[in-house]
């Protein structure tokens, strides 16, 4: 059975961390299993709000633009080409730096959840 998704078949949302989301392959639209793949696009000038996933682990691969990656307490420059790892129940948020779109592949294990979101307020 072949599993397909085309890029211009999936429309993109706002997330809860405020990046715009193209699911490109989720268990509840494509039937497969245990992960899924998103692409983030956090556009010039902005950011992800600070939060966290309880159950899931992520993987962050920056595939346009460059910008500063927030990981529990440090802070560091990303750009193309770089892939973060974010383990579950870390605080993380992404801010874009450069003059272009900042674009993430977003691996999701289990699969992303908004229930698994946990936006977090700072003072």
């Amino acid at each position: 059975m072949i599993i397909k998704s085309v890029y211009s078949g999936v429309p993109p949302y706002i997330t809860k961390d405020g990046s715009i989301i193209r699911e490109l392959m989720h268990p509840a639209v494509q039937g497969n299993r245990n992960q899924s793949l998103a692409e983030a696009i956090v556009p010039p000038g902005s950011e992800t709000h600070l939060h966290q996933h309880r159950q899931t682990e992520e993987l962050y691969h920056f595939t346009a633009g460059r910008g500063i990656m927030q990981l529990g307490e440090e802070r560091f420059p990303v750009e193309a080409g770089d892939t973060i790892c974010i383990p579950p129940g870390t605080l993380h948020a992404v801010s874009n730096t450069g003059p272009d779109d900042l674009r993430i592949l977003c691996v999701c294990c289990p699969p992303y959840s908004h229930d698994d979101t946990e936006l977090v307020v700072t003072a």
